[in-house]
């Protein structure tokens, strides 16, 4: 477990101080039922700062067990805050199993020195911590690194160039790509903006002004959402203006210079490090964690993955208890050499429409493609058709947009839901097949081939699964954007991702293929005209014309073995 020498020599030792855990991250500990038994008392030691590469003071409290012996150090850097939920979901629960915990707020969050740049920091501030930490008597030179979100994105950055005591990492539900959080086929991610900006500029503040600050966004979020132009039309919701959100959002282009660094894929593709990967199916970073699994396993850096049947906030709710057992398990046998906690293999997920979990050597497991066509009268059919025809149309008016609901978002509204109101929309077509005579397991990608005709060469296409039980009521599973570039009416053919999935659509059920212009505010609406959706002040509506050389691939498995 430690890498120190043997003849290092030996520094003053070191004296645990006598504060305890702050008594609200008591208090919530004491709230989790179904965790690991606690193995230790936890010291805590608030305050310490820690020099940014730039010399910027960064705020960190150290959690410690309260025990003789030599513990490894879990390293868990955030833009959010050292208080609630953080301090007893890291700082506690894990200095309680046998770990230093040095929990620190990024440069210019939670108190520390300097200013927020989203992203462009972390690789320089994550080597100065580790550099700091070799300095300090209690780390016994075995790291690993643990968090969700933006404390994932900060231990990618780690990860460019990782340091030899670094032995393990874990990330949850976490960022690679901020450009991808943000954008989607140029189109903004709306929702996911004010999301993040609201909470990255008052999380970090405490409980009480995020959630006030959560609140003023629903309360004006409509406003916002309408505004006429978009462009810095978010300030009255979040009471300021923020740099960085007005940057991400008026920068769609993935090639611009603006996200030159931003991304961190680079990080898998040659990483060494063993490294457990936890998501969810409908958590807005899903595709994102699988795109982390497929560079690591290509990479042969040994890993794991789990994926739950929650959204980016509920893998740390409702699922902690298995996100926090996963992640233990990991960190015991790669910083503790103890693997006596980790599953026999390397790829667990659980399968919706029947409930239950699934053990996998890898992923995604063998299976063939299924192609289902839309044909006239709202049905789906697998017979291929003979020509292009057009198969139906619709009309979409920005002014009246198509409203985003459930799927894979940050907000409380995501997750599988009901989608009988959006499905009786005018602008929302629908293709069903009949009643499924067997069960039917899709895991893996799901895609879209569009084949689509516009009158006025400007549209997006919003494409979903859905999953329609006996009694007529249709819950999504998974989805899909793309922005569509036409020319005069001809049909252009578009392949959309509609993401990864492992579901059972149980016999008696059907399968419904869902297509709109648009999701809102989840996607800023298209104006219609070419120009940015940041910037229109006019809208002109679009008749979007669907043809029989349409097609819904799914990745269809004849069996699923436990």
């Amino acid at each position: 477990m430690s890498s120190r020498t043997p003849d290092a020599v030996a520094g003053p030792a070191w004296v645990p101080p006598a504060g305890k855990p702050p008594l609200s991250s008591r208090m919530m500990r004491a709230t989790w039922r179904g965790l690991p038994a606690k193995r230790h008392e936890v010291g805590w030691e608030p305050g310490l700062v820690v020099p940014a590469a730039d010399g910027s003071p960064m705020i960190t409290d150290h959690y410690f067990p309260r025990a003789q012996g030599d513990f490894p150090t879990l390293l868990v850097r955030s833009p959010y805050g050292r208080g609630l939920p953080w301090s007893p979901q890291y700082g506690l629960l894990f200095a309680e199993q046998g770990f230093h915990v040095v929990l620190q707020s990024c440069r210019g969050t939670g108190g520390s020195g300097g200013v927020f740049d989203l992203w462009r920091n972390e690789p320089a501030d994550g080597q100065a911590t580790v550099s700091w930490l070799r300095e300090q008597p209690w780390f016994n030179g075995t790291l690993g690194t643990v968090g969700p979100s933006y404390l994932g994105y900060v231990q990618w950055a780690l990860a460019l160039d990782p340091p030899p005591e670094l032995k393990a990492m874990v990330v949850q539900v976490g960022l690679h790509d901020p450009y991808a959080l943000f954008h989607a086929d140029g189109a903004l991610r709306l929702e996911n903006a004010l999301v993040v900006g609201a909470g990255m500029h008052y999380q970090h503040r405490g409980m009480a002004p995020f959630l006030r600050a959560m609140l003023r966004l629903q309360r004006r979020l409509r406003d916002v959402i309408t505004a006429r132009p978009l462009r810095g039309a978010y300030v009255s919701a979040l009471g300021s203006e923020v740099p960085w959100l007005d940057d991400v959002m008026t920068h769609p282009d993935a090639k611009d210079a603006y996200w030159r660094g931003a991304s961190l894929a680079e990080s898998a593709e040659r990483l060494r490090v063993p490294t457990a990967l936890i998501t969810g199916w409908h958590d807005a970073l899903v595709d994102q964690t699988f795109e982390q699994y497929e560079r690591l396993r290509r990479a042969g850096c040994e890993t794991a993955l789990l994926v739950g049947p929650w959204t980016h906030t509920s893998a740390l709710q409702q699922g902690w208890p298995e996100v926090f057992t996963e992640s233990l398990a990991w960190l015991r046998a790669h910083l503790y050499a103890d693997p006596s906690g980790l599953r026999p293999t390397s790829v667990r997920v659980h399968v919706g429409g029947e409930n239950t979990w699934r053990d996998l050597d890898d992923w995604p497991p063998a299976t063939a493609g299924t192609s289902w066509y839309p044909i006239p009268g709202g049905h789906l059919t697998h017979q291929s058709p003979t020509d292009s025809a057009p198969v139906t149309a619709f009309r979409y008016d920005p002014a009246d947009p198509t409203p985003s609901l459930g799927g894979p978002l940050l907000s409380r509204t995501a997750g599988p839901r009901d989608n009988g109101t959006l499905e009786a929309r005018d602008d929302v077509l629908t293709f069903t097949s009949p009643p499924l005579t067997e069960p039917m397991d899709i895991l893996g990608s799901v895609s879209a081939r569009l084949s689509v005709s516009t009158d006025t060469g400007h549209a997006d296409v919003f494409t979903r699964l859905c999953d329609v039980d006996p009694q007529g009521r249709s819950v999504n599973i998974c989805d899909g954007f793309g922005r569509l570039r036409t020319a005069e009416q001809a049909p252009t053919h578009v392949t959309v991702p509609m993401s990864i999935t492992a579901h059972r659509f149980p016999a008696g059920h059907r399968i419904r293929w869902q297509i709109s212009g648009g999701a809102h505010p989840r996607y800023a609406r298209n104006p219609g005209t070419g120009e940015s959706p940041m910037d229109a002040t006019t809208f002109t509506p679009v008749r979007i014309t669907l043809h029989t050389d349409s097609a819904l691939v799914l990745p269809h498995s004849s069996g699923l073995a436990s």
